[in-house]
């Protein structure tokens, strides 16, 4: 995709007010349908970390528009189940993912440093939000399967944001944990492997521990978002 920054679509407060309006009363799968009706599919990014649940919310869109890149931020640092569990929903649901990272000398300063002990927020940034940057300015809206239940700060979100110069879709924002259970149980979506092993919220693998919701995320600091989302 060679999509220029020209033509990128800045939207107003007007413009978001009304699609919040217009997909409030919408469920899930009708507003992944209706996001094609409003944006064309080379204005969409959408991003997977391929952690905890998110078969949920990617088979719906591989049954609405299986053509959709998703871009996985590979951070050198996963967990192998994180890995194979991406391998498993890609097969699954005959995704197209495309892998972004830091560059190499990038990457390896944070590995040499151990940069996730000292100073968490710069190794996130250089490993996640940078590397998302960089294409980020191609796209018109930013799709997240961000849930406001997870924490104060996705709690005082909406379904549409403007966020650093892009427009952020979270569809599954007011999908509550019942329901969230309750969907994936009645489609027998996979579960993250590492589930069974007590993590609810999983990142990097020196960052995370088993611990419900997002407690078990940058255990013992007040950090909650990795950057990419704030």
């Amino acid at each position: 995709m060679q999509e220029s920054v020209a033509s990128k679509k800045i939207y107003t407060s007007a413009e978001i007010k009304a699609l919040n309006d217009k997909y409030h009363g919408l469920s899930v799968e009708e507003r992944v349908k209706e996001l094609y009706v409003d944006f064309d599919e080379k204005e969409v990014m959408l991003t997977s970390s391929f952690a905890a649940t998110s078969a949920l919310l990617l088979s719906i869109f591989s049954s609405y528009k299986p053509t959709q890149k998703i871009y996985f931020i590979d951070t050198g640092y996963h967990f192998e189940e994180t890995l194979a569990y991406k391998e498993q929903l890609t097969k699954l649901y005959g995704l197209q993912v495309e892998s972004v990272s830091a560059g190499k000398e990038d990457h390896e300063y944070t590995s040499k440093n151990q940069t996730w002990k000292s100073n968490p927020e710069l190794c996130c940034a250089i490993n996640k939000v940078r590397p998302l940057e960089a294409i980020k300015r191609r796209f018109s809206v930013w799709v997240s399967g961000l849930m406001s239940w997870q924490s104060d700060h996705r709690a005082s979100l909406d379904i549409f944001e403007e966020r650093g110069g892009i427009l952020k879709f979270y569809p599954l924002l007011d999908v509550s944990q019942e329901e969230r259970e309750k969907y994936i149980q009645e489609h027998n979506y996979p579960f993250h492997p590492l589930i069974a092993k007590g993590y609810h919220s999983i990142g990097c693998k020196h960052c995370t521990v088993p611990g419900e919701d997002r407690s078990g995320r940058w255990n013992n600091s007040p950090k909650t978002e990795c950057g990419l989302h704030l």
